[in-house]
């Protein structure tokens, strides 16, 4: 476990399955860790403990009574849904994950986007960094750093910004997916790097590129 704290992102993803395969002699010591922790998102290591204890249904009843709000404390007034999100990326409850995290970006889109079901990419900008920040910081902390807004930005930046060269890599097929929305997608850690969360793209990429260029994930690159 010291290894794997302490590894790059390559040597954490070998050490991985080794942590998962030994997670029962590994209890304790990731309780005192944890005690040890301050609860920022600034290393997916945590996370991914984390992750090892909730999939044991007595731990994940402690975690749940240590930590009602989850380990990261959402933002807001409106935070139910993203201690649900958090409880369900915990416990590796992918699908029904993302289905929150699109509620929760109508939420922070407005009423007019609860209202007919989904968000303008014009709304997008207007929404609250802090609230969008959570929401890519949950993906991201609970994937190993795999997933989140801003790995998908990471990996659109590299590609000069050509959406027709993105699809393949997270393993989307554009507006074909979408017609088989849930089935055409992969719910679990084996999908490609930047694979969740979903942004619908059958009215093009606006909206996804408005997310992709939001402060929240300007800020979350900056982070050191």
């Amino acid at each position: 476990m010291e290894e794997f704290l302490k590894g790059n992102n390559r040597q954490r993803q070998r050490l991985w399955k080794t942590l998962a395969s030994k997670s029962h002699e590994l209890v304790d010591a990731i309780w005192i860790l944890l005690d040890q922790q301050t609860r920022d998102v600034d290393d997916w290591a945590i996370g991914s403990l984390l992750r090892l204890l909730a999939a044991d249904p007595d731990q994940l009843a402690k975690l749940q009574t240590t930590y009602p709000k989850g380990w990261l404390v959402p933002p807001g007034v409106e935070a139910e849904r993203c201690i649900e999100l958090q409880w369900c990326l915990m416990q590796g409850e992918l699908e029904e994950a993302d289905r929150l995290t699109t509620a929760q970006l109508r939420s922070l889109a407005g009423p007019a986007a609860e209202e007919r079901g989904y968000v303008y990419f014009s709304e997008v900008p207007g929404m609250p960094i802090a609230e969008l920040a959570h929401l890519d910081a949950l993906w991201w902390f609970y994937s190993g750093g795999r997933y989140g807004f801003r790995v998908q930005r990471q990996k659109i930046e590299r590609l000069r910004w050509r959406w027709e060269q993105l699809w393949p890599q997270i393993g989307w097929k554009n507006e074909g997916s979408w017609t088989r929305y849930p089935g055409a997608f992969t719910w679990s850690h084996e999908a490609p790097e930047g694979h969740m969360p979903l942004v619908n793209q059958l009215r093009g990429v606006r909206l996804m590129d408005a997310y992709l260029r939001h402060p929240a994930i300007d800020q979350a690159l900056e982070a050191p």
